[in-house]
């Protein structure tokens, strides 16, 4: 079942965009826009590798990179406010 939506405040050039695309398309703004929206969500979006398996995807083939860390400090004990 088809729904009503209103979208407030768009910026005047985007505005204008849609407007001159529709006007190429040779149809209203309304199914411009509709058909945006549709192309947009029709597809899933792309599940990646997590950030550690993408980067480690880029180093290992350079052999790895051996980091250094250094040796926790135990917790500092705050100063006194005057």
């Amino acid at each position: 079942m088809p729904t009503t939506m209103t979208i407030r405040n768009i910026d005047a050039p985007i505005k204008t965009r849609l407007r001159v695309q529709a006007a190429l398309h040779g149809r209203s703004m309304e199914d411009e826009a509709r058909d945006i929206l549709r192309a947009a969500l029709s597809t899933e979006p792309a599940q990646g590798a997590s950030l550690v398996e993408a980067i480690r995807a880029r180093v290992m083939p350079l052999g790895g990179v051996e980091l250094e860390l250094p040796e926790r400090e135990g917790i500092r004990v705050p100063q006194e406010l005057a």
